[in-house]
């Protein structure tokens, strides 16, 4: 198992409340959500460096390219 270090994260009341949400929704620590979101924009920002784009489609199949700056 990898070593775990511990750092301190200052949050806005907003950003703290949306954390907290995810966490209630997802059933899940805030640890795990931040976990979750790091491992997420990793893989996000991995492959839009090799030049692949990223789609989100509703239900009538409308399409919108998210762009991270």
């Amino acid at each position: 198992m990898a070593q775990k270090r511990t750092m301190t994260l200052n949050l806005t009341d907003a950003e703290m409340n949306a954390l907290q949400e995810l966490a209630i929704r997802k059933d899940l620590s805030k640890t795990a959500v931040l976990r979750q979101a790091l491992r997420l924009y990793q893989l996000v920002d991995e492959r839009l460096a090799n030049g692949e784009k990223l789609f989100f489609e509703d239900d009538e199949k409308k399409q919108s390219e998210l762009v991270v700056l």
